[in-house]
């Protein structure tokens, strides 16, 4: 192992030229992978704290057969907790709010109707609800804050989605950084390769300072990523603490750690996994 060790090291310092290119470009793109997974993180825990907060609420016609629409609003497979909300209890809620609300009542009656309120389980989930229990006979009309609702859960999903894209494009790109640089290395190793060859060396022992390289190359990449990305997305965060406290940063080391170090293995196996298919390859053709 310590020659295999050695034999990288020099191989390394042969190309230092591609293998600094590699390293730089395999901290770049996990600095992007880690950024685009921390954004994704705090997208999803943005959504799931809309999910807690959204509400459809269905206004009941006074004839309504309110304990009858309550078991078919339950029935509806996305919603994830109904309960109805008598006239008299809106008046209270509406009291707390606002005080002159009971005097009024008091002169012109109760203006409020009997109140589905129905939670969904996915935000996304929302305006299919909202048309279904609106089509039921019996209520009057629906809402849910349809433009701000609709927005935020286009603008979050869109976020999302162009983040698992470009997470999926980032490993590919790396995979074939590390491919491309591991063949260069051994191209320029050629002519000693091809003695090892003739003297009888085994695929494994042409193949371990090679892999043992794309080993190296990763971990140094997968540290200086963390070590950049760590320090710079705790103080982004603190900063989006304190201009907008409402939003949902995640902090919390016990979610963060298994993430960035997510980041780091991912890093050393794609420089193992790049090693290992570049070698293989390139003996092939030899052969």
């Amino acid at each position: 192992m310590k020659y295999h060790l050695r034999q990288a090291l020099l191989a390394m310092r042969g190309n230092v030229t591609a293998t600094l290119a590699t390293l730089m470009t395999m901290t770049l793109t996990l600095l992007m992978l880690g950024f685009v997974l921390l954004l994704t993180l705090n997208v999803n825990r943005t959504i799931e704290q809309l999910e807690g907060q959204v509400e459809v609420a269905a206004f009941l016609a006074g004839d309504a057969q309110d304990d009858a629409l309550l078991a078919q609003a339950r029935a509806i497979p996305q919603v994830r907790d109904a309960r109805l909300v008598t006239s008299a209890q809106v008046l209270t809620e509406m009291t707390q709010d606002s005080p002159f609300a009971r005097d009024a009542a008091a002169l012109v009656g109760n203006p409020y109707p009997d109140t589905l309120r129905l939670r969904v389980a996915r935000v996304e989930d929302t305006r299919t609800v909202a048309a279904q229990v609106a089509a039921l006979p019996g209520v009057d009309d629906v809402e849910y804050g349809a433009g701000y609702v609709d927005t935020t859960v286009r603008t979050l999903s869109a976020v999302r989605l162009a983040g698992y894209l470009l997470v999926g494009l980032l490993l590919l790109g790396t995979l074939f950084n590390i491919l491309n640089a591991v063949r260069v290395a051994m191209y320029a190793r050629r002519d000693e390769i091809s003695v090892m060859r003739l003297l009888g060396a085994t695929r494994g022992f042409i193949r371990m300072p090679h892999v043992l390289e794309g080993l190296i190359v990763g971990a140094l990449a997968a540290a200086l990523a963390l070590a950049i990305l760590t320090p710079a997305y705790l103080s982004l965060t603190q900063r989006v603490q304190q201009l907008a406290p409402v939003f949902p940063v995640v902090r919390d080391p016990g979610t963060l750690a298994p993430l960035l170090g997510g980041v780091a293995c991912l890093g050393i196996l794609i420089g193992l996994l790049g090693s290992v298919f570049a070698t293989r390859r390139y003996l092939q053709e030899l052969e």
